[in-house]
């Protein structure tokens, strides 16, 4: 048995932020982080588009809006002080029709009650930063940027193993321990004691939580979101961020297009259900799963809510012409010649009983264990904030 002060559970980039806000906060203590895969960053974090949000759609006075506001501002330091580029490239939110406009004046509202720096601008003005997009006005957000966070995982981990704790791979958690002395988490590399686990499993947030005793209030459904990327000859139709005007009765923002850090444009994403927590293709069942949310009460109140728009979302899946149609209402321009695959990625998505799609963080504790389980965008963002909101609470228990 391996021993240490804190263990956690997920090597994605929450998890790895925790670490690192834990050995900031409590030098000369240790940490093991415990992950699955046979690297970090594999899933959520890797698969990200990599869009620094700057808090303009959240709810104000929610911990999304908090921590995203102070979130960035951390994850821009930590990249300066890295040598990690990243790039404030701007972002418009466009109103396409008129019907789109009262959207236009809730998202500046929310993002001036956020501290956000942003304001609506007049067709012209949107031409005079994206030349190529259609619209009748935008909200334009200045600062919101574009990193790399597979980057910013591997670096937050090689600051970790350099103050003497470890990154574990291979080691998914089959088990929890709890006694008055000390938590235990059994897992497929060994078993790890600590005077207190954190839960960062992410897409399986929820059931590891189950194995430290506690049930969730939320279940996590996995929703695919598929994307496209521009081939070279397309790149100069986007500049920055292209956001359509979110449709407020659907909990996604729609497809848009995202410059990308390294170079080049993804289109995308669509919201599908996916067949498997960890189903970035259509061939990707794992029974277990699905039995889990056909079970759940929750999943079948949200289809009865959302089914329409669901069924959009799929048909997009299945048409190359359906996800142009959709691009083409923010660039008249692209065409399907443009278009060319990219990497799907899976988002973690906690349902409640009730059938709501849950919009904000969720940290649950028990007394040896501190669960994060919902943590959706822009978790990465805010990643070094969570991490400090979890050390707050763990901070007690080590004093």
């Amino acid at each position: 048995m391996q021993h240490s002060d804190l263990v956690i559970i997920g090597g994605g980039i929450v998890g790895l932020a925790t670490g690192y806000r834990f050995l900031e906060r409590f030098p000369g203590k240790t940490v093991a982080v415990l992950e699955k895969e046979a690297e970090i960053a594999q899933h959520q974090t890797g698969r990200n588009s990599g869009v620094l949000h700057s808090g303009v759609y959240y709810r104000p006075g929610s911990l999304r809006a908090q921590n995203c506001r102070t979130g960035k501002q951390a994850m821009e330091d930590f990249c300066r002080s890295q040598e990690i580029p990243f790039d404030l490239c701007g972002k418009v939110i466009v109103a396409v029709e008129e019907s789109e406009l009262p959207q236009i004046e809730k998202i500046l509202t929310n993002g001036r009650a956020n501290g956000v720096k942003c304001a609506r601008i007049d067709a012209d003005r949107l031409r005079e930063l994206e030349p190529h997009c259609a619209g009748i006005a935008a909200v334009h957000v200045p600062e919101a940027g574009i990193v790399d966070y597979g980057l910013v995982a591997r670096r937050l981990a090689e600051l970790i193993c350099g103050q003497g704790s470890q990154i574990v791979t291979r080691a998914r958690a089959t088990a929890i321990r709890r006694d008055a002395e000390q938590a235990v988490v059994e897992t497929t590399a060994g078993q790890f004691a600590a005077q207190q686990v954190v839960n960062c499993a992410g897409l399986y947030s929820d059931r590891v939580a189950r194995l430290s005793g506690i049930r969730p209030s939320t279940h996590i459904l996995p929703f695919r979101g598929e994307f496209y990327k521009l081939r070279p000859e397309a790149h100069h139709l986007v500049r920055g961020l292209i956001y359509p005007v979110a449709d407020p009765n659907f909990p996604f923002l729609g497809v848009h297009f995202t410059r990308l850090i390294h170079g080049g444009v993804e289109c995308g994403p669509n919201a599908v259900l996916a067949l498997a927590r960890e189903g970035y293709r259509w061939t990707d069942i794992n029974p277990r799963d699905i039995g889990e949310w056909l079970t759940y009460g929750g999943f079948w109140r949200m289809a009865a809510r959302y089914w329409r728009m669901g069924f959009e979302e799929m048909w997009r899946s299945f048409s190359k012409r359906a996800f142009v149609r959709a691009l083409r209402r923010l660039l008249p321009e692209i065409e399907s010649a443009h278009l060319e695959w990219a990497p799907a990625g899976v988002r973690a998505q906690a349902v409640n009983p009730a059938g709501h799609i849950v919009d904000d963080f969720v940290i649950d504790e028990t007394d040896r264990v501190v669960n994060v389980e919902n943590a959706p965008s822009p978790a990465a963002t805010a990643a070094l904030n969570i991490g400090r909101l979890v050390v707050d609470r763990l901070a007690p228990r080590f004093a």
